[in-house]
């Protein structure tokens, strides 16, 4: 039996580096949901053609690439455009990953997801992992990472469900705060569980 691990958690949460320490360590499969979605706009024809709908012929490129700054620039700014156009690709993404888990041959998968809590990928996995860290390492993380400004990170966060929504439908909380280690403890038998276990400095 395969058992489904979610990892959800805001910018800049260090959610990406626990998976990466996961999948190094134990050799778990991991979908990213986020890449897996910038693939989807890119190559699904009626998913371009929705896009070019909800943001005009700007979506995409004159070389038939997705338009990510304008698009992150008109969605992140408006709840409602965020909102249909979550409803555009999340269900392409749903299935996607369904499909993708049914190919792999591992004991367990995990499933990596910004907008966890917020997508109709809730119910597909059986444990809920969040990542998560002080407001102003993460606000620092993104701003390194991304040649952001702090303010503009601080929009896109105040865009997504907050962290403290997301701790409390969360299974287990890691806290990713550049003291710890990751340990997976599974156990197969009988649909078995997964456990993450933090250990600090």
């Amino acid at each position: 039996m395969q058992d489904k691990i979610s990892l959800a958690g805001d910018l800049g949460s260090g959610k990406s580096t626990v998976c990466k320490a996961l999948s190094a360590t134990y050799g778990a499969p991991i979908y990213d949901s986020d890449a897996r979605a910038k693939q989807i706009m890119d190559s699904d024809r009626a998913v371009r053609e929705a896009l070019v709908g909800l943001f005009g012929p700007e979506a995409y490129s004159a070389d038939g690439s997705l338009n990510r700054a304008h698009i992150a620039k008109v969605a992140f700014g408006n709840k409602d455009i965020l909102a249909r156009l979550n409803s555009i690709v999340h269900p392409k993404v749903v299935a996607d990953f369904e499909l993708w888990a049914e190919r792999q041959q591992s004991d367990y998968v995990i499933l990596e997801s910004a907008l966890l809590f917020s997508s109709p990928l809730v119910g597909h996995y059986d444990l809920a992992v969040v990542v998560d860290a002080p407001i102003k390492m993460r606000i620092e993380r993104c701003v390194r990472r991304d040649g952001t400004t702090a303010q503009q990170v601080e929009q896109r966060i105040n865009n997504q469900m907050s962290a403290a929504q997301m701790r409390r439908m969360a299974d287990i909380v890691v806290e990713a705060d550049g003291k710890y280690q990751v340990q997976l403890v599974w156990d197969g038998a009988q649909g078995g569980t997964v456990t993450l276990i933090e250990v600090t400095e």
